[in-house]
């Protein structure tokens, strides 16, 4: 009972002495109508506050995380044979499964701000691989390219691909030219397949493409530098020619000769995932990852 009275004393002692201190102050006369109005004066302004809060910190941290959005993401996506085995089938079910997975993650990153995604569909090395297995893989390019037009089309996304196109077949030029034409006015979204390409070669090319104007006179030895490299390079289609996240599903750590002057200051992403399984979680998990680094670009901050 009088632990009860204490604290009923200490309540009212709180709220009385606030009270009695404002009323002098505002010369208003002390009642128990004026106490009330003070009351919800003080809990409004309070309410107000925290409003203000709220919405500063909601803007700020909308605005963060916007500017920590990857503007160009490129994917390595490996795993589809092993995927297939995983589960008895054959492999061109794990490369079926794959394709399907592409559009999905490249539209969640499009829908977040993301304005290149690349893909490294399939590398120079891959044409040592069993012949029908090549010959499925450029069937489904072709069919994958042609029969996506109209949704590529209705999303705004523009397609280049890029890559030594010397072994590629008329038929699949044929369906590249036709998407890229189809596709060549949209800016905010772009997706770059990579086929038959090389980091290398694409050096190399870059270089012989300078050798050539420098040759001609149309360019001096001075005037050559990363600038004009970078231009020479086939991510130069892009306004965001580097990736600042590569990642590579499947556990393998390593970027397999995929974009080697570009990645100079990738943050590379090597998730346990094969690639027909990284899905709406992985790309979560992903995201959360590269916002958390410090990329600082060898300067100190």
């Amino acid at each position: 009972m009088f632990s009860l009275l204490s604290i009923v004393l200490t309540f009212l002692a709180l709220i009385l002495i606030p009270c009695v201190f404002i009323s002098r102050c505002l010369s208003v006369p002390l009642s128990f109508t004026n106490i009330r109005r003070l009351i919800k004066i003080a809990a409004s302004q309070c309410d107000e506050e925290e409003e203000k809060y709220k919405k500063s910190y909601c803007t700020t941290g909308k605005k963060e995380k916007q500017e920590r959005i990857p503007k160009h993401v490129a994917i390595i996506l490996d795993g589809n044979r092993r995927w297939a085995k995983k589960r008895g089938g054959r492999t061109e079910e794990g490369h079926e499964a794959g394709s399907r997975r592409v559009l999905e993650v490249a539209m969640d990153f499009f829908t977040l701000g993301t304005n290149t995604v690349s893909l490294f569909a399939f590398s120079t090395e891959n044409w040592g691989r069993p012949e029908d297995e090549v010959k499925y893989l450029m069937s489904m390019f072709e069919k994958f390219l042609k029969s996506e037009i109209p949704y590529f089309q209705r999303h705004k996304v523009k397609i280049s691909v890029i890559g030594n196109r010397a072994n590629i077949s008329e038929s699949l030029l044929g369906s590249i030219r036709e998407v890229e034409e189809a596709t060549k006015g949209y800016e905010e979204r772009h997706l770059i397949v990579a086929i038959d390409y090389s980091g290398r070669f694409d050096i190399l090319q870059a270089c012989k493409n300078i050798s050539e104007k420098a040759k001609k006179g149309l360019i001096q030895v001075e005037d050559i530098d990363e600038k004009l490299i970078d231009k020479e390079l086939m991510t130069s289609c892009s306004e965001f020619p580097n990736p600042d996240l590569l990642i590579r599903t499947s556990g393998e750590q390593r970027i397999s000769n995929f974009f080697l002057w570009q990645s100079a200051y990738t943050e590379l992403y090597f998730p346990n995932v094969l690639w027909p399984d990284f899905g709406e979680a992985e790309y979560l998990q992903t995201l959360t990852w590269y916002q958390q680094r410090d990329r600082r670009f060898g300067r100190r901050v």
